[in-house]
């Protein structure tokens, strides 16, 4: 076999199958670690013709032990993708690390982590778990600001453990659950496509054809809603397994891509909150514009503290981000879920209401029992006094009145009212006070 020949590895084919055919140009191909061929292949290429660069782990190389040869190659890749603003695709498969190396291999999984989160929230980082991802590896493959998994891959931190992918799905730590490694990097392909490579980049656009109908009205669930609203066949859900009753997707609107988070009429729980917090601060890192559907009937009363916890935090990433916020009441709006994902005191730069929706300090029936608490004991209809509440007190134009909601509108026209404001708010700039960063 001749000098050049490169072998044709699974790892190898991964990365063929990522990027554009005859884009590939492998990094360091013919370097060698101490015990001979290093245990990952690395290189750059076109995405569905965006630049990024990419690493996939080669499991038939002492099992892809990760070794300090191979975290200099992926260390590599971080500082030319610092360089130039493109996106890191890693593809993990390694059995673990180099165990003979010892603390050596410790220091250069550091240098991995260290690299990593010194671009994080700067260039757009995605992880695809094609097979065996434990310990520290783990740990890299999370600091991704998009983790991808295959059904059958295994992703922990503890080994041994007998968490699956499944499992991490519906525990949030995996974004996007495959059916197989393809569908997997197919996923990480879609989304290098819709979002933008560096927090300086503007988000991609896209063609599109206008929609002539809603689609959608009070009834519909929260999906349905981001679906009818956004461009045809355009959503991608994130979490979809974890806390099922927020949902939050990137979409396109009018080609643009657009965040989404959106709730489906419960109470906000602590998991629904952590959802949403860490969608709100990949949006706001790339500038990528919020639309907020709101239909929650407060705060969850079960598990206080985590809920308070969740609470603060949600509202914060909220309150902070600089990217264009729009919200929209879609249903129920009440007391602190107001405040945290509608209210102008929370920094939404437009807030609008279906005018059937339902804005108030408290549920219903506990305004009413304190607000017409007399008339209730005089023998009035409680239905009734809830229904004379919601038209009257807590109605989205009685919160229009004091500036509290910015326009009112009927579900069908909710696509065209998005589309024209958010077109407004694409030239937003906020500056902000100097700090490091926020404490909660």
């Amino acid at each position: 076999m001749s000098e050049l020949t490169v072998k044709d590895t699974e790892a190898r084919k991964r990365l063929l199958s990522l990027f554009d055919e005859g884009t590939f140009t492998e990094l360091d191909a013919f370097a060698k670690s101490a015990d001979g061929e290093i245990e990952v292949v690395a290189g750059y290429g076109s995405v569905n013709g965006v630049y990024a660069y990419a690493f996939s782990q080669d499991v038939t190389v002492d099992g892809g032990a990760i070794s300090s040869a191979q975290c200099a190659k992926i260390k590599k890749i971080y500082e030319l993708a610092k360089k130039t603003g493109s996106a890191v695709i890693g593809i993990y498969d390694s059995n673990g690390m180099k165990l003979k190396e010892g603390f050596e291999a410790l220091n250069a999984y550091g240098e991995i982590l260290k690299a990593s989160t010194s671009v994080s929230g700067v260039i757009l980082q995605i992880s695809v778990i094609a097979g065996a991802c434990l310990g520290t590896s783990a740990l890299m493959a999370n600091m991704a600001d998009v983790v991808i998994a295959a059904k059958d891959a295994d992703f922990y931190v503890t080994a041994p453990s007998s968490v699956t992918a499944g499992e991490s799905f519906s525990q949030g730590t995996v974004d996007i659950l495959a059916d197989n490694v393809d569908s997997a990097i197919a996923s990480a392909k879609e989304l290098v496509s819709v979002l933008p490579s560096n927090n300086l980049e503007a988000a991609p656009v896209f063609d599109y054809e206008e929609k002539f109908s809603y689609g959608a009205d009070e009834n519909a669930s929260a999906a349905d809603i981001i679906s009818a609203v956004a461009d045809e066949n355009s959503v991608i859900e994130i979490k979809a397994g974890y806390a099922e009753n927020a949902v939050t997707a990137f979409a396109q609107m009018g080609g643009t891509t657009v965040g989404f988070i959106a709730f489906d009429g419960n109470a906000v729980c602590p998991a629904c909150a952590y959802k949403a917090e860490a969608f709100i601060k990949l949006c706001d890192a790339f500038n990528i514009s919020i639309v907020t559907l709101v239909n929650a009937k407060g705060l969850n009363k079960e598990k206080e503290n985590q809920m308070l916890v969740a609470a603060s935090k949600l509202t914060s990433a909220y309150a902070g981000a600089t990217c264009p916020k729009i919200s929209v009441i879609t249903g129920k709006a009440i007391g602190a879920a107001y405040i945290a994902l509608a209210g102008k005191g929370a920094n939404a730069d437009l807030v609008f209401a279906w005018d059937s929706a339902v804005v108030s300090p408290l549920e219903t029936d506990a305004a009413v029992a304190f607000l017409y608490n007399d008339r209730l004991a005089a023998g009035e209809n409680r239905a009734a006094l809830e229904k004379e509440y919601e038209a009257e007190l807590a109605s989205p134009f009685t919160a229009a009145a004091c500036g509290a909601v910015d326009d009112i509108f009927v579900p069908a026209e909710t696509r065209t009212k998005l589309m024209n404001a958010l077109s407004f708010l694409d030239s937003k700039r906020e500056t902000t006070i100097p700090r490091k960063h926020s404490v909660k």
